[in-house]
């Protein structure tokens, strides 16, 4: 793992400030994911917040403080064994930057979005799969809605089991449910 200051001293210019967003690879240098027999598990939370920011909402809405931060700047870590992937924690998050991924089913992965967009899909709907970059790199089932208590909807989408630690986002196909 490499902090930003390790980053800029060794000259890494491919951070998400410079490429716009952030990558698989950047996370790894960046947090503590869980490992694949945790993935494996049942669900967890994944929270991209690599930036010392004020903010700590996710660590109030989890209930079972898996979720922790040194102080108020500091990203928050994770306790992938108490984490239950409840998802409260995902529509809390004004920086959008919380997931849940269960890898626990047969051949696909269910991952939950934050989605702030309109039209919301619906139950069943086929959409477009998003990596963090906006680009397409698959198709998904949208499995489940929730609206959130702050109107950021919890979006739980049925993807390939290798998109699970990709797919960050979705983009509803303009002709569903328009005849």
């Amino acid at each position: 793992m490499h902090t930003k200051m390790e980053r800029a001293e060794k000259g890494m210019k491919n951070g998400p400030r410079e490429i716009g967003h952030l990558t698989y690879d950047i996370l790894k240098e960046s947090i503590n994911l869980p490992t694949e027999k945790r993935l494996a598990k049942g669900p967890v939370v994944i929270i991209e917040c690599t930036e010392d920011i004020p903010c700590d909402p996710c660590v109030e809405a989890c209930k079972l403080q898996a979720i922790k931060k040194e102080n108020l700047t500091s990203p928050p870590r994770v306790d992938y064994e108490r984490c239950t992937g409840c998802t409260l924690c995902i529509d809390i998050c004004p920086g959008l930057a919380i997931f849940v991924v269960d890898c626990s089913h047969d051949g696909k992965a269910h991952v939950y979005i934050p989605y702030e967009m309109l039209p919301v899909p619906k139950r069943g709907e086929e959409v477009a799969a998003l990596d963090r970059s906006g680009k397409a790199v698959g198709k998904a089932e949208v499995l489940k809605i929730r609206k959130g208590e702050r109107g950021t909807s919890v979006i739980a989408i049925a993807v390939d089991r290798n998109l699970a630690m990709e797919v960050r986002s979705i983009k509803v196909n303009k002709d569903n449910g328009e005849k």
